[in-house]
């Protein structure tokens, strides 16, 4: 995640406020419309009951991260947002709209306090500037700080099967693994590095060395295709988590999707140069494939076929997500989830406020 800008020397404190006072809610769609571009368009395609919770939940992410980042202190960052955790689980949130706004859900939803206490473990080794020796390790790393973020999305869509769980899980895998592809050369120039070390010397380079002297050549092309295509793996096992959400659910996940895969697309039309360009989607791109997302509203579920298991780096997650009990609506359902239907017309005004939305964020100042 990009930091955001602090507003004072706490970034989870940001919108602080008296605990009388109710959440501002205007403050954390902010922060998500100034973040993550492909996670706010996304967005826009959840269902009401969801919208809120996804950005209660990403505003605490994003500001955790910020925390830890962008900390003089680290140890104390994290004894912070423990400290407030610990408050968040006991239904005591301190006076600050991020933890205000989570409180609630994780109740209502089951959310299980290992899943962030990973996420938070995940931005530690972010800002410690750990490596990675393998793909393995890097998935590791991966099912921390975005894979815990695809469980707890999955809990507030009331999915909670292994299957689902482990899917949404890798998702948020493939999402990290596709990032660290495009911003190989931003993340040397800041003296991190992120592909696997034995990649690169497989290929004959020295990881030290190179990090030193960032250059583009065929062989760190070999490495980023190589890392796409482990993206792009996780992506095709995600089909089958999309076609097990609620019906009202899947266009924004499956717009997600298209859009992260689209970046390696981009890359690889690039000639697989990230060390010297960032891959961008354009917003016409973004429109045509969110616009193809939308048919993720009527899709049936996949015919049965075997399940591939989860990546043994997510299992964790899935054991933590699939055992929790779940105090929310999921719960007190004693039949499948009832979604509306619509007609064609109201289908083809929701599409079209939809797209006036997205253009509108297109064109905002960044």
């Amino acid at each position: 995640m990009q930091p955001s800008t602090p507003t004072d020397r706490d970034p989870l404190g940001a919108h602080a406020q008296p605990a009388t006072e109710g959440v501002d809610a205007d403050a954390l769609r902010t922060l998500m419309r100034g973040g993550s571009k492909t996670f706010f368009a996304a967005s826009l395609l959840l269902p009401p009951r969801v919208r809120a919770p996804a950005t209660a939940l990403y505003a605490f992410c994003r500001l955790a991260d910020d925390a830890i980042d962008l900390g003089e202190d680290k140890h104390a960052a994290v004894a912070m947002l423990q400290r407030r955790l610990d408050a968040i689980y006991r239904g005591q949130p301190e006076a600050f709209d991020a933890d205000r706004a989570l409180a609630p859900l994780v109740a209502r939803y089951a959310i299980p306090r290992a899943l962030l206490d990973a996420l938070i473990e995940g931005f530690v080794w972010d800002a410690n500037g750990r490596h990675y020796e393998t793909l393995a390790d890097l998935q590791a790393y991966g099912a921390r700080v975005a894979g815990t973020v695809g469980a707890m999305m999955a809990l507030i869509m009331d999915t909670r099967s292994a299957g689902a769980l482990a899917r949404a899980c890798e998702l948020g895998v493939a999402m990290q693994l596709t990032n660290i592809a495009r911003d190989v050369g931003e993340d040397a120039r800041a003296g991190r590095l992120f592909v696997p070390l034995q990649w690169l010397r497989e290929a004959g380079v020295d990881p030290q060395s190179w990090l030193r002297d960032p250059v583009f050549d065929s062989t760190i092309a070999g490495v980023v295709d190589r890392l796409l295509r482990a993206a792009d793996d996780l992506y095709r096992r995600a089909e089958g988590g999309i076609a097990a959400l609620p019906r009202d659910c899947r266009p924004a996940i499956r717009a997600a999707q298209l859009v992260y895969a689209e970046i390696g697309q981009q890359l690889r039309r690039d000639g697989l140069d990230s060390v010297n360009h960032r891959a961008v989607v354009s917003g016409g791109r973004k429109l045509a494939l969110i616009s193809q997302a939308a048919g993720a509203w009527v899709s049936p579920p996949r015919a049965s076929v075997p399940e591939p298991g989860p990546l043994p780096a997510i299992q964790f997650l899935v054991d933590a997500a699939s055992s929790a009990s779940s105090t929310g609506p999921a719960a007190q359902r004693s039949g499948p989830l009832r979604v509306p239907t619509r007609s064609f017309d109201e289908k083809m005004t929701w599409a079209t406020d939809l797209f006036a939305r997205l253009a509108e964020h297109d064109r905002a100042p960044r």
